[in-house]
């Protein structure tokens, strides 16, 4: 089955814009060179965006209703996409993150899966009631960390996370005294960089909740948790805005010496 025999526009809105696409493109006579030439990007990406591989970004949209003078159908189709929940992304972001050259990550309520030691990452998801079978659950979490391990790992992986998620005693104070220095012991990996966000700091621009950015590449995305699920993005101008968010965030944390103090410090207090 090719990738276009899996696209599902009935109950899919991302997959309605891909098979739309390219319905609209050969009502024009035209190639997928063609389409290319008029959105300025190579043949493969317009080749991925009617597969449903990749998402039409916001501005290439607007750049084919206004030369196939579509009244706006191709950004309306993909605002509302934008807008609607999507039962894969998930699947597609961890996708995305195997394959990352940089990620970085803001952990609000929870230590980021890259940086989860087993028994932190059970207690979790036992605690959370929401799968059945827990090790599995558990050892598909720990197969993400082998981005680590990649012949080419990241250039960097990057984690902000706040000072309470730090003290909050998951699974007991011996598992979160051993997670603690899991971080400590990551942090001293090149490429890798893990801040914290001390209580002092009460309001900042995270308050909002966790993300994670990924670039592959010249592509960014960013992945923003939530209840049941989560949210993929992948327009150009709205992963701008969590990057910048990113950055303010970066501006009020501690400094990397700073985390490892306090680290040893939580360390011992759960001692």
């Amino acid at each position: 089955m090719s990738r276009l025999d899996r696209l599902d526009p009935d109950h899919n809105v991302w997959h309605w814009l891909a098979v739309d696409l390219r319905v609209w493109r050969l009502e024009r006579n035209l190639s997928q060179a063609d389409v290319a030439r008029i959105c300025d990007v190579d043949n493969s990406t317009v080749s991925n965006w009617e597969s449903g591989t990749a998402k039409l970004p916001q501005r290439r949209a607007e750049t084919l209703d206004r030369v196939w003078k579509t009244r706006g159908h191709f950004t309306r189709l993909r605002t509302l996409a934008e807008s609607s929940h999507d039962p894969n992304w998930f699947d597609q972001y961890t996708q995305y993150e195997e394959r990352s050259d940089t990620i970085s990550a803001y952990s609000a309520l929870t230590i980021h899966a890259l940086f989860q030691t087993e028994d932190y990452a059970r207690a979790l998801i036992a605690g959370a009631q929401i799968v059945d079978d827990v090790e599995g659950a558990v050892a598909t979490r720990m197969a993400r960390q082998e981005i680590f391990n990649r012949p080419e790992p990241p250039d960097e992986v990057r984690l902000y996370v706040r000072q309470t998620v730090l003290e909050d005693p998951v699974g007991g104070p011996e598992v979160m005294r051993a997670q603690l220095a899991h971080l400590l012991d990551m942090s001293q990996h090149r490429g890798v960089v893990i801040r914290a966000l001390a209580k002092s700091k009460a309001t900042h621009a995270g308050v909002d909740g966790s993300f994670t950015i990924l670039r592959i590449g010249q592509a960014e995305y960013a992945w923003s948790s939530a209840v049941g699920g989560g949210r993929l993005v992948s327009d150009p101008v709205r992963v701008r805005e969590y990057r910048l968010q990113y950055g303010r965030i970066g501006d009020d944390a501690l400094s990397r010496d700073s985390t490892r103090s306090l680290l040893r410090e939580l360390m011992e207090a759960m001692k």
